[in-house]
């Protein structure tokens, strides 16, 4: 005799047909839909040297075609790196008074200003920290300089730091701005090779080109007080982003951004310090670069009033005081 069929048995069997469609649509979704997505290409972008201005310089480090400008003579001579979705032009007023004092360098970054992007190399990644310790390291050496003062703003302070800290000899002083040391960020090992598959790297700049569209809300965050913020300084802010390939190669940053486990180094870093950060920082708050003075065997610190993340651009007389009393002593 036949056996009654189990309703349940029946619904399992009904739906097999469901998971196994499903289980194999799914991947080839994934694998195959990003490719799927059309991707226009930028408009209205240019070459890095069609943007520079007439003090502007073009080197090569590490392979790749640096923007940077240099004034002033003598010693001791400044290095300015600057933060995450900046670029030199952050210090536009201080560059002055540090040629006053000395000979000042201040470079853009791998993927931001107008240092060159590239979208494909060899051996070493260039926009990976291993790779700005290279070309720092280079930039000395182009210039001939034995000993430098470093000054680091936000994430460029962390890549001044372990600098300092792999190469004392050549480091008199460091001055970190608001500087990411405990909160460095980066994208995690294991997401590390999702992003950096095909599909992503064709998908990943579409959301890197939100970025301006937020940018009031960056600034909003990294200014005490945005209506301090002069017009002709957000054209500044905006000119990487009519780069040719900026979108690409900032999701190439991201892809090779590491987070840096400084907070365990600070022993190491013998050389003496200047740790500034403005009272209003909503980006690393005050409250950690008070800990970073504390922890740094020789360091001093200066809280400026009515600042925020960018105590240099907004308040840089008083950021320039700090820093002249530091060097004098």
């Amino acid at each position: 005799m036949n056996q009654p069929i189990n309703k349940e048995s029946r619904k399992e069997r009904n739906l097999l047909p469901w998971v196994v469609a499903v289980s194999v649509v799914l991947p080839v979704a994934a694998l195959v839909g990003p490719f799927l997505i059309p991707v226009r290409p930028l408009e209205n972008t240019y070459p890095p040297q069609a943007l520079a201005d007439p003090d502007s310089h073009f080197v090569e480090l590490n392979g790749l075609k640096v923007h940077l400008k240099k004034m002033g003579h003598g010693e001791p001579v400044f290095v300015l790196m600057h933060g995450f979705m900046s670029s030199l032009y952050s210090w536009h007023s201080v560059m002055e008074p540090f040629s006053r004092i000395g000979t000042v360098i201040a470079y853009d970054r791998p993927a931001f200003g107008l240092t060159e992007r590239p979208l494909k190399w060899q051996g070493q990644n260039p926009y990976g920290p291993e790779a700005q310790l290279v070309m720092l390291d280079e930039l000395l050496n182009y210039y001939e300089i034995q000993r430098a003062v470093l000054v680091g703003s936000s994430a460029g302070g962390g890549i001044a730091m372990q600098y300092t800290i792999n190469h004392p000899g050549r480091i008199s002083a460091l001055i970190l701005v608001d500087a990411a040391i405990y909160n460095s960020g980066g994208v995690p090992a294991w997401l590390r090779p999702l992003l950096a598959s095909p599909q992503m790297r064709r998908v990943g700049p579409l959301i890197i080109r939100r970025i301006p569209r937020g940018g009031t809300r960056l600034l909003e965050l990294a200014w005490h007080r945005l209506s301090n913020l002069d017009p002709k300084i957000l054209d500044l802010y905006r000119k990487p982003l009519i780069v040719d390939n900026w979108d690409k190669a900032l999701w190439e940053f991201t892809i090779a951004h590491k987070a840096q486990d400084l907070g365990t180094q600070l022993d190491h870093c013998t050389r003496p310090v200047l740790v500034i950060t403005g009272e209003n920082d909503r980006i690393v708050p005050a409250s950690y670069s008070i800990r970073l003075s504390k922890e740094l065997p020789d360091a001093r610190l200066e809280i400026i009033s009515k600042a925020g993340h960018l105590p240099h651009e907004e308040q840089p007389e008083v950021f320039m005081e700090a820093v002249q009393k530091f060097i004098g002593s």
